[in-house]
């Protein structure tokens, strides 16, 4: 297979390419330069955003049997690369969200429920969900069919460049008491970046099209075994200190930003937590364990020279340690309902 990643250097764009490399698929990526991809794909430059910045894809001949494309900006710049490729590739595999659904998508909802309003040729205005929704109706328009539309949610995994699970793995690592929201059983609902590449590239490869939910099925993973495995992994010996969400909240703490991952139960979390992955299963879907994940992810933070990567733009997550040590003294310790 003839493979093409726009992108292709970091977290998913490069779970994607190792992947397909280990699979013995010949592997092209574009990109800007700024990473170099994995040892064995063909590096072509260009940068989407810019006049011009897709006239490498006019030179290789043959074109590509799957594309796979993972951007998270304005959907113009995948109008114009889907529209470029639509006769030169077979297959085009957006990596789109889940947060394309009207908010508050319910707990249960599949991939008919109702879409954001969005247009495929917003060049920059539009915001995240509008953008990934743009994104979606451009791959729809140059691919139909053809097009294989991956509604993430969340993603955790080796070379995170958001920061979640990291943020967990260092803090963890660096031992005491750490402030540990509860419900320790709440279900977690992710994928983590190998699998997505796995189910997509087989998905894709056997000419699947159209919307489908990927994350884990619903309570593949609860909070408390997300951070007991961080625990054992970086074997540092933390103390898990197990709160209820009130007290937390009340202290001033941001669900998902402070605390990542962690949302409370409720409307929110629902939406993030409990969506029907039934349709991603059946056609292929299969997770491996929290502990593997947390696991492979300490790895990778070990071998690293320097602080964890960070997508541009993005500011970097995670409670002070001021704020941590406050509430572990007024609040933390009591016991869940």
């Amino acid at each position: 297979m003839r493979l093409l990643v726009l992108g292709g250097t970091e977290f998913v764009g490069r779970a994607v390419v190792e992947e397909a490399l280990a699979r013995g698929w010949e592997v092209t990526v574009l990109n800007r330069g700024r990473h170099a991809p994995p040892p064995g794909a063909t590096a072509l430059r260009g940068d989407r955003t810019a006049d011009g910045g897709l006239a490498a894809l006019k030179e290789p001949a043959g074109g590509w049997d799957v594309v796979v494309d993972t951007w998270s900006g304005a959907p113009a710049a995948v109008r114009d690369a889907a529209a470029l490729l639509a006769r030169r590739a077979g297959h085009y595999a957006y990596v789109s969200s889940r947060s394309v659904y009207a908010y508050p998508p319910p707990a249960g909802l599949d991939e008919t429920g109702p879409l954001v309003d969005a247009s495929p040729d917003d060049d920059g205005a539009a915001d995240y969900a509008r953008a990934k929704r743009g994104g979606e109706m451009a791959v729809e328009a140059a691919f139909g069919d053809r097009g294989l539309l991956v509604r993430a949610g969340l993603i955790l995994g080796p070379y995170e460049n958001i920061g979640r699970l990291p943020w967990w793995l260092l803090r963890v690592a660096r031992g005491g008491e750490v402030l540990a929201p509860g419900p320790r059983d709440l279900p977690l609902q992710y994928v983590d970046a190998r699998d997505l590449a796995v189910w997509t590239l087989d998905a894709a490869g056997r000419g699947l099209g159209g919307p489908y939910n990927l994350v884990s099925p619903p309570g593949h993973a609860t909070m408390g075994e997300l951070l007991e495995s961080c625990v054992s992994v970086t074997g540092s010996g933390a103390e898990l200190r197990w709160t209820d969400p009130e007290p937390i909240l009340a202290a001033g703490v941001r669900p998902w930003t402070d605390l990542p991952v962690w949302i409370p139960p409720g409307e929110l979390h629902d939406a993030m937590h409990a969506g029907d992955v039934s349709r991603a299963v059946a056609a292929g879907l299969r997770c491996r364990p929290v502990e593997r994940t947390a696991a492979d992810t300490w790895a990778w933070l070990c071998g690293l020279d320097g602080e964890p990567p960070l997508r541009p733009g993005r500011s970097r997550v995670g409670l002070a340690p001021a704020k941590e040590a406050e509430i572990l003294r007024t609040v933390a310790g009591r016991p869940l309902e």
